[in-house]
C-alpha cells in the first residue's frame, strides 16, 4: 500500500464504529486473499466510507492481473465519501462505484464476480445469496462480514450456504466473524 493509502487507512479505522468498517485483521485478510488467489472481480455489497473498498482495490493493483472491483452502496453521501478516499489512494482506475439498492443493482450485473464481499444490510444476506448462487463460477468465493457479531440477522444466509452442497464454508475468527465460502461446481 503506498504511503497515501496507507495513511488514509489508518484514518478510517478511526471511524469503524461510525461507519461500520471491517476491522483491520480482516482487511489484511481480505487483501492476502485476493493476492494468491488469482481473483480479478471482485463486487463489494456495501462500500460505507470505502475502507474496505481501499484494500480491496490495492489488492488487484498488486497481484498485476487487471483486476477490477465494483462496490455497491445504498447511501449517495457514503459514496461520495468513499469515491474521495479512492481517488486520494490513486486507485479509481480499479473501482467502478454503483448507488442504490444492492438487490436490483445484483439482479442487473453484466459480469461474473470471482469473489463476493457482503458487508451491507444483514437481513438481506440471503437474498443476495440466492441471486448469485448459480452465477457464481467454479472457484468463486464468498466472504461474508459480521456472521458472529450479527448471528441471528444471518442464521437463513449461513443455514443456506452450509447446506448448498455446491459450496463449502467456513467462519472464521476474525472480529466480527468472516464466513468464507468456495464454490466448488
Amino acid at each position: 500500500m503506498n504511503s497515501t493509502a496507507q495513511k488514509i487507512s489508518s484514518e478510517l479505522e478511526l471511524t469503524q464504529h461510525e461507519f461500520w468498517n471491517i476491522s483491520h485483521q480482516t482487511a489484511e485478510f481480505i487483501s492476502m486473499l485476493i493476492k494468491i488467489s488469482g481473483v480479478k472481480n471482485v463486487l463489494e455489497i456495501g462500500t460505507s466510507n470505502g475502507y474496505s473498498a481501499l484494500w480491496i482495490a490495492d489488492a488487484l493493483k498488486d497481484s498485476n492481473k487487471g483486476g477490477h472491483l465494483t462496490t455497491i452502496e445504498f447511501y449517495e453521501k457514503r459514496q461520495s465519501i468513499a469515491k474521495e478516499n479512492i481517488e486520494k489512494c490513486g486507485l479509481s482506475e480499479y473501482v467502478t462505484f454503483r448507488q442504490g439498492r444492492a438487490l436490483e443493482i445484483i439482479a442487473d450485473l453484466d459480469f461474473v464476480p470471482d469473489m463476493v464481499f457482503i458487508d451491507a444490510n444483514k437481513s438481506e444476506y440471503i437474498q443476495y445469496f440466492n441471486l448469485l448462487k448459480d452465477k457464481l463460477q467454479a472457484g468463486s468465493i464468498i466472504l461474508a462480514d459480521n456472521v458472529v457479531s450479527h448471528a441471528a440477522k444471518v442464521a437463513d444466509f449461513l443455514d443456506e450456504i452450509k447446506n448448498d452442497k455446491r459450496y463449502q464454508s467456513q467462519v472464521l475468527d476474525l472480529p466480527a466473524g468472516l464466513l468464507m465460502a468456495l464454490k466448488l461446481v
